[in-house]
């Protein structure tokens, strides 16, 4: 079942949205050569516990760390750690949710690391720019694959994949919400799109392959051939004026 968010509820979301924008501008000023993700966790806590928020991904079926950090061929879901260190020429997906009022915000950013080589930095322009296309999809009266096929659209045109065995959602009270919102598909199918509607649109792209594979940590992903992977995720809620982007400073 799709639920649909008052007016009430939409500016609970936005507040939750804020903190986490406020979270990414913490970590991408703690990011540098040598930081370790363990430290990088930490300073999204810790603004996070400062906004009187709980980190919404802590505990999260058993989660064990505020932030999803996954480096390189990572593609989501990539526990922090103390000893894994970014060097200069990585780049980290870093996916952040926080719960306020009892409603969640979740929004992800694929960040370089010192100089990155220019086909690295055009993956992770087009991933930006797909989750830009899907959100201008994000309109009263359209179905909900129009947002997949233009994600799914941008990327193969600029030679990239899409990835398949994870997609957007449904969010509010929950982390994980009705509808699913693939990053692929035929134009024109599923949900017709209602204002009140909230939802995270999240393109993972990769250089190579889209088929993805889960390590022995049962949480971390990787890209089946081991080439690079960015992620770019917000919240959005639909309304009658266009889509509210409730994670965007």
């Amino acid at each position: 079942m799709i639920i649909l968010k008052s007016e009430r509820e939409l500016r609970y979301m936005y507040d939750a949205g804020q903190i986490v924008a406020k979270a990414h501008q913490e970590v991408e000023k703690a990011l540098r050569p040598g930081v370790t993700t363990y430290e990088l966790d930490r300073a999204a806590e810790d603004y996070i516990l400062k906004r009187q928020a709980k980190p919404a991904f802590k505990g999260y079926h058993g989660f064990p760390a505020s932030i999803c950090a996954s480096v390189n061929d990572e593609v989501v879901h990539g526990i922090p750690s103390r000893l894994r260190q970014v060097n200069s020429g990585d780049i980290i997906s870093i996916d952040i949710g926080a719960i306020i009022n009892d409603y969640v915000g979740d929004a992800a950013v694929t960040l370089p690391v010192g100089e990155i080589d220019n086909e690295v930095r055009r993956l992770l322009d087009v991933t930006q720019e797909a989750l830009d296309k899907g959100i201008a999809k994000a309109l009263v009266n359209n179905r909900l694959t129009d947002i997949s096929h233009a994600i799914q659209t941008h990327a193969e045109n600029n030679k990239f994949s899409v990835v398949r065995d994870f997609v957007g959602h449904g969010i509010g009270t929950n982390m994980h919400e009705e509808p699913q919102v693939p990053n692929f598909g035929m134009p024109g199918r599923g949900p017709r799109l209602k204002a009140g509607m909230t939802l995270a649109i999240e393109p993972m792209v990769n250089m190579g392959t889209y088929e993805v594979e889960t390590l022995g940590d049962n949480w971390t992903v990787v890209t089946k051939d081991r080439k690079r992977s960015a992620h770019f995720e917000h919240t959005i809620a639909i309304t009658d004026k266009g889509p509210w982007i409730l994670t965007k400073l």
